[in-house]
């Protein structure tokens, strides 16, 4: 019998909603860039350290009111743009747990 094939983060990431805003917000956290893609990372980094995908650090910000003013700066209605964004990243969260569980029953 073979081995399962290991997954690699980018592997894991692949095809998930949401794969873009969260690739986008890795790299602007990794760059130390404050924005609502970094923001919605800093929410979801209990899971994404969990999968292996971020080292956790301290959390650098109250991420959730971060975003709420991010988004209160830009054009448009914060608090719709909010709860779309949240409801996308549980989307994900859920999508990457599925990944997850079906790679570990291998």
């Amino acid at each position: 019998m073979n081995p399962a094939p290991t997954i690699t983060g980018h592997d894991l990431l692949s095809g998930l909603p949401g794969e873009a805003m969260i690739r986008k917000g890795l790299s602007d956290r990794c760059d130390g860039c404050l924005s609502i893609e970094s923001c919605l990372v800093e929410i979801a980094s209990p899971r994404l350290a969990r999968a292996g995908i971020l080292h956790r650090d301290a959390p650098v910000m109250e991420a959730e009111l971060t975003l709420y003013r991010l988004l209160s700066e830009s054009a448009g209605d914060a608090f719709s743009r909010y709860n779309s964004l949240l409801r996308e990243l549980s989307s994900f969260e859920h999508a990457l747990d599925h990944r997850l569980s079906k790679a570990k029953a291998f």
